[in-house]
């Protein structure tokens, strides 16, 4: 339902959080940082700040849409957030931009919409930015707790794909899970873990060190294509698990196959609201009738984001 903001109520500040709002809300334009700023937000909750030239700005908060009250964004505003965003070097972040986002200090990721350049059928620039998307950070350390008894099988971790409808926990889920095997936990000793990193959305890189806590034996390729980055960690950082977020290209399998001929495990997410989903996908169908995958974890959304719905074996038993 779409409504004003006035005042949200602030309920508890998580640990971290007041350095956190800092991070955010610097790289607005000072007129929407002051509106922002005088608004009682509790930070846990808020998920989305929407920037577009001549409309609301609008506010994704507690999984509710809201309008603030009587503001509308101007092209100056849209123009000094992104020099905020980019350090007043939108040339040093000219690679960023072609990929359409940055992530900034606190893992945060700030997307743009304007007018493409293309040069040979690829993205050359973005110019006339018109449209700001500000996507939080938000980590739940111990959301992967639930799962952990079934991912590992005489403390060796095994190859996992996490099913789950978009917006409900698949990354958070696969965040913590880097980070628990990458720390050590109850069923193993800490092991080495490559992240790729292709959106920046598992460990939020900025100026290459994670924002996001992934584990003191993880290492990130970030803003890598998934697929070349599986084969780099392999040669290059003798992984025992690679972590990789949304596949959907057949391009990927190959990779993913690739690296479970080298025994290293993997971390992996992909859209779906259920297991047959997976058996139907065209790409994926060879890992399930080859039995890649020994645990199928399915996410929704019942009660909370993130909710555990059903784990599967390779055979496709369901054990929770």
């Amino acid at each position: 339902m779409r409504e004003p903001v006035r005042k949200c109520q602030v309920d508890v500040m998580g640990e971290g959080s007041v350095e956190k709002n800092r991070d955010v809300l610097r790289i607005f334009a000072l007129s929407v940082r002051k509106i922002l700023e005088g608004l009682d937000l509790d930070f846990g909750k808020l998920q989305e700040i929407r920037l577009r030239v001549g409309m609301p700005l609008i506010l994704l908060y507690d999984n509710h849409e809201y309008l603030v009250d009587k503001k509308i964004v101007s092209r100056e505003e849209i123009n000094e957030t992104v020099e905020y965003v980019c350090n007043y070097s939108v040339y040093a972040y000219e690679e960023e931009l072609r990929q359409g986002f940055v992530t900034v200090q606190g893992g945060h990721r700030v997307g743009f919409a304007g007018k493409i350049v293309c040069e040979n059928d690829r993205v050359k620039s973005i110019k006339n930015i018109s449209f700001i998307n500000v996507r939080l950070a938000h980590e739940v350390i111990g959301a992967a707790n639930v799962i952990l008894p079934y991912v590992y099988d005489k403390g060796f971790p095994m190859h996992t794909l996490i099913i789950s409808p978009p917006g409900c926990g698949k990354t958070t889920i696969l965040r913590d899970l880097v980070r628990s095997v990458s720390e050590g936990n109850a069923y193993a000793k800490g092991m080495t873990v490559g992240v790729v990193d292709e959106r920046s959305e598992i460990a939020a890189c900025y100026m290459g060190i994670p924002q996001n806590k992934i584990g003191m034996r993880t290492d990130v390729l970030d803003c890598c294509p998934k697929e070349k980055g599986m084969i780099m960690l392999i040669r290059s950082m003798s992984p025992k698990v690679i972590a990789v977020d949304e596949i959907g290209q057949s391009k990927d399998i190959e990779a993913l196959k690739y690296v479970a001929g080298c025994g290293c495990k993997l971390f992996v997410t992909v859209h779906g609201t259920r297991l047959e989903d997976i058996k139907s996908k065209p790409f994926l169908q060879d890992t399930v009738k080859d039995e890649i995958w020994e645990r199928y974890i399915v996410l929704d959304n019942v009660g909370h984001v993130g909710n555990i719905n059903s784990i599967y074996d390779k055979k496709g038993i369901r054990l929770k």
